[in-house]
């Protein structure tokens, strides 16, 4: 019986030069403010100008990374999938289905009262064109649909979702509380804390508006 640990015999990864360090250091700092800027105000109001002002390089530089406004705004879409499927694998998967589900709702309730979950573009906008053509963020959604998709349906299974709901009515459902408008209505109000305001839409989410 061989005891002994063989050594890794793979060549390490090699070091970025500090040019390339700064390439990517300056790629993330566009996407992040493009994620800001899509948050606050979406695709359509936001310009080019602005992502280069808040991120302080000329205009020129920033098409260097992003040849279109399209290109900058899926970059951020992109980066918001992979955070989701982080989240996903972080979850323990042996939770009760309808346990998982409350709690990425109440992940993207987060995401989105800290100002970081971009607005979905609209039916007619040429970002959502760009997206479908997106093979990052294609493969992303259907990621994250496919295991929501699972746990709806054992959720349905055990009888702690509605078995007679179609189960994507309630993937886009969960979809929504991204961008529920709501979320910002509470918190404009300034009568609620975010937690306050979170508990109480996944309770109309989940449990409905009728008293028990």
């Amino acid at each position: 019986m061989v005891t002994a640990v063989q050594k890794s015999t793979a060549a390490p990864a090699p070091k970025r030069s500090f040019r390339e360090q700064m390439h990517i250091a300056r790629e993330d700092a566009i996407v992040s403010a493009v994620n800001r800027l899509l948050a606050e105000k979406g695709f359509e109001a936001m310009t080019v100008d602005e992502v280069a002002a808040e991120v302080g390089i000329a205009k020129a530089s920033l098409y260097k990374h992003f040849p279109s406004k399209e290109d900058l705004a899926a970059a951020a879409m992109v980066r918001v999938m992979d955070r989701a499927r982080a989240f996903l694998d972080s979850l323990d998967v042996q939770r009760p289905p309808l346990e998982l589900l409350r709690a990425v709702a109440r992940w993207t309730m987060e995401v989105q009262l800290a100002g970081e979950m971009p607005s979905l573009p609209s039916e007619n906008s040429t970002l959502r064109a760009a997206l479908t053509t997106n093979k990052a963020y294609v493969d992303g959604l259907m990621d994250v649909s496919d295991r929501l998709g699972g746990w709806i349906n054992a959720a349905q299974a055990d009888g702690s979702l509605n078995p007679a709901l179609p189960a994507i009515a309630v993937l886009y459902t969960l979809y929504a509380r991204a961008c529920d408008p709501v979320l910002g209505f509470l918190k404009g109000s300034g009568l609620y804390a975010d937690e306050q305001i979170i508990e109480m839409v996944l309770t109309t989410c989940f449990d409905g508006l009728k008293k028990k």
